[in-house]
């Protein structure tokens, strides 16, 4: 019994647990795409590559499972770079499968020819090409593997034409199993050294970043919150790990937290321009850093203590370590009370924003208008320079994963591609997007 080089893809797709591709059908992939829905898996079909790629990326942070995106060679991958590129960017775990000329006609002027696999190979974890059709389970394994594990990113598979249209027998085709995660908890020691600097604080911060939304951390995070009782502040896309409506948030008071926090304690979170590159924190405080890759501690800022593993695993030993509040009465600390008197302050400011009359609407009081009719479990996609930096400050969330934005690329034109992925995933709920500043078309 024979199987084609569609099947092959289509069938190691399913045995890696892939319950929809997103793509593009053309010239040489029209057999893939059919091969994939008969194997039962779903195929959600976009007339735009970068689209397509979006979505695909988004559906990989909104489920921890790599998002897969099939187009056509050459323009189709070109396009299907700027999906690459943002998930390589985000670290959310993306494989592109891309079609490409007939590999006996390279260097021939073939149709749509085009270098795929170096030009996709500086923006992914991984990339290549089967050497034969029935390495393609093999190397689609390796793909997968690279786009999850560790610290997520993308990858991207070269399927020629000849292979997809080829044939091979079963019996040399091998069997992968599904997608197996491995975590790590961070050494007993560090996590000592760090439950004896959040002891010592005076004015402790937690900041919760993305990667603790990917890494699904929210019942660990939360945990911590109420044991330690410090302020936190959500970044973006960190918003509802712990719900926006918990005493504790500082967001409303985020520039004098960062100003007068003692210890930071950073939550899959990076320094970088979300953050100022640390240049508004305490220069005095100590800082204590969660993160699932080693290179990434210290960058920008000297760590005192770094704790690498999985987020959920190092917060739970974190938890465990803390004794007690980081005060004996933490509604009536010092520290809190002057953040609260800052958020009030802050708050009144935002609330004359939004009862703003002038013609025409200004922001705040468009996006105050947006809320209202909005239901609370409302999954918000924003993006756009002026757009997306005011909504952070309009709009809450109570649960993980329902505002997704340009992120850390800063990538305009994900909006579409987003929302068809977070609606897709979150069927019952209402999505929304917002789009502005050029992001549109």
């Amino acid at each position: 019994m024979s199987l084609s080089g569609a099947q092959v893809i289509a069938k190691a797709l399913k045995q890696q647990g892939v319950s929809v591709v997103f793509g593009i059908v053309g010239i040489p992939v029209v057999d893939v795409a059919e091969a994939i829905q008969a194997e039962g898996i779903k195929f959600i079909s976009f007339r735009n590559e970068q689209s397509c790629s979006y979505a695909a990326s988004a559906w990989g942070f909104l489920t921890g499972q790599p998002g897969v995106c099939l187009v056509v060679s050459g323009p189709g991958v070109v396009h299907a770079l700027a999906g690459v590129v943002n998930s390589q960017v985000n670290l959310w775990p993306l494989v592109l499968i891309g079609g490409s000329c007939e590999t006996t006609l390279e260097g021939a002027g073939a149709f749509q020819e085009c270098q795929q696999v170096e030009m996709c190979r500086p923006y992914t974890k991984f990339s290549a090409r089967p050497q034969r059709i029935e390495l393609i389970p093999t190397v689609l394994q390796s793909a997968t593997r690279h786009a999850a594990l560790g610290r997520p990113g993308a990858a991207y598979i070269d399927l020629p034409a000849d292979f997809i249209q080829g044939s091979v027998d079963t019996s040399v085709v091998p069997s992968i199993g599904p997608l197996r995660p491995v975590f790590a908890q961070a050494d007993p020691a560090a996590i000592r050294e760090a439950a004896m600097l959040l002891a010592n604080a005076r004015s402790p911060l937690i900041i919760v970043g993305k990667g603790a939304a990917y890494a699904r951390a929210e019942t660990a995070v939360r945990a911590l919150v109420e044991k330690y009782q410090a302020p936190f502040l959500p970044t973006p896309m960190g918003k509802g790990v712990v719900p926006d409506s918990h005493k504790r948030n500082a967001s409303s008071a985020r520039s004098s937290a960062l100003r007068t926090a003692d210890v930071v304690l950073l939550l899959g979170a990076r320094v970088n321009w979300i953050l100022h590159f640390g240049k508004r924190f305490n220069p005095q405080a100590k800082i204590i850093q969660v993160d699932v890759h080693a290179e990434e501690m210290g960058t920008n800022v000297t760590i005192d203590v770094a704790l690498q593993g999985h987020l959920p695993l190092v917060v739970e030993q974190l938890t465990a370590a803390i004794v007690e509040p980081f005060t004996a009465a933490p509604d009536t600390n010092e520290y809190v009370c002057a953040l609260h008197e800052h958020a009030q302050a802050n708050g009144a400011k935002q609330a004359a924003k939004y009862a703003d009359a002038q013609v025409p609407m200004t922001y705040h009081r468009a996006f105050y208008e947006i809320k209202q009719r909005l239901p609370t479990d409302v999954v918000l996609v924003s993006e756009g320079a002026n757009t997306m930096d005011i909504a952070r400050t309009v709009f809450d969330f109570e649960e993980p994963r329902r505002r997704l934005d340009c992120a850390t690329f800063a990538n305009m034109g994900v909006g579409m591609g987003f929302a068809i992925a977070a609606q897709l995933h979150y069927a019952n709920q209402r999505v929304v997007a917002i789009v502005g500043d050029s992001a549109f078309g």
